[in-house]
């Protein structure tokens, strides 16, 4: 008796945004693969980071946790941050717990994989290279700002972002899940500093702009001062596309549910707005545009609602699954 495979969906980013999203879609019946950015420098990271020579766990720790299935107290445990004065002030334990595999196992790659295990994650978690990269942005001035966790802070808008080392490789793993993809997630998360530090590693953009997966972009919810200040829906993508060269997203999946004014006025304190989607350019760009009321506004702070959006790119990706299982 054959067994059906489940369907296969690759997402790739990092910061808040991928774990939220995690979340929902792990209740489905697909084959999860996140990939996840290791150009963080900033906070427990970027200590553990300079202090034992391994790429930065934070993201990765997030995301592992969002796709975990064990008990709430042990997630919970995982993602607690110590208060203490003293060495650990700032450490998660997930964190530690992972450099910790990383010096057992010898590699940070095969850390993730055993904590995979024991925290019986529900898909597969890939760093987007095999070691720790540094993102550096050139500003329109001309000026270079180095470090992901300087350079929303510079002040400058940004022109564009690279990574050192340029010979940097992103894990076989990786390029094996994008070519098997059926569809593949970009986003949401921070443009400069979150997605654009996965897709500018080499071979790991250029497979994705050769894939024939359906590719989507879940555009941000807001603006973000120092990244993305009164960028449109459109203004996204294109930074996408003058990085990597290629058009390669199919659909943008954008919110159209009403931000109170309430919480748009606190936002703008941070110099943050609603991301106005402008659709004549969005087509003009080839684009498929998906609306959704994909924000959630509880306590005031503004996320992707994890559910709406896992519900819209599941039944995505069963139309394309059924397309090519039909072809």
């Amino acid at each position: 008796m054959t067994r059906i495979r489940q369907p296969r969906i690759v997402i790739i980013g990092g910061g808040t945004g991928l774990p939220v999203l995690l979340r929902g879609l792990k209740q489905y019946p697909v084959d999860i693969t996140a990939i996840v950015t290791v150009a963080d420098d900033g906070g427990s990271s970027g200590r553990l980071r300079e202090e034992l020579d391994i790429p930065p766990p934070g993201d990765i720790r997030n995301v592992l946790a969002a796709l975990s299935d064990v008990e709430p107290l042990v997630e919970e445990m995982f993602q607690h941050r110590f208060s203490s004065s003293n060495e650990l002030a700032g450490h998660s334990l997930g964190n530690l717990i992972l450099a910790a595999m990383t010096s057992i196992t010898g590699n940070f790659t095969h850390a993730v994989q055993e904590m995979s295990k024991v925290l019986n994650v529900r898909g597969k978690v890939l760093p987007a290279a095999e070691k720790s990269v540094v993102l550096h942005a050139e500003m329109e001035d001309g000026s270079i700002v180095s470090g992901e966790s300087k350079i929303p802070y510079s002040g400058k808008r940004i022109k564009k972002v690279f990574l050192t080392p340029k010979d940097v490789r992103p894990l076989p793993e990786t390029i094996h899940a994008i070519r098997q993809a059926d569809l593949i997630i970009i986003g949401p998360g921070s443009l400069y500093t979150s997605i654009l530090p996965n897709l500018l590693v080499p071979k790991l953009g250029n497979e994705v702009c050769r894939s024939s997966a359906k590719k989507v972009y879940i555009c941000n919810l807001m603006t973000q001062a120092g990244e993305t200040l009164d960028f449109t829906a459109s203004d996204h993508v294109r930074a996408i596309y003058e990085h990597m060269g290629c058009a390669f997203i199919n659909t943008i999946l954008v919110n159209n549910e009403e931000i109170p004014q309430v919480i748009q006025d606190r936002y703008s304190e941070e110099l943050a707005k609603p991301v106005i989607y402008d659709l004549n350019r969005l087509y003009e760009l080839g684009l498929e545009v998906i609306f959704g009321e994909i924000a959630n506004l509880e306590n005031e702070v503004i996320r992707h609602d994890t559910n709406e959006v896992a519900r819209i790119l599941y039944s995505l990706l069963l139309n394309e699954t059924n397309k090519r299982f039909k072809a």
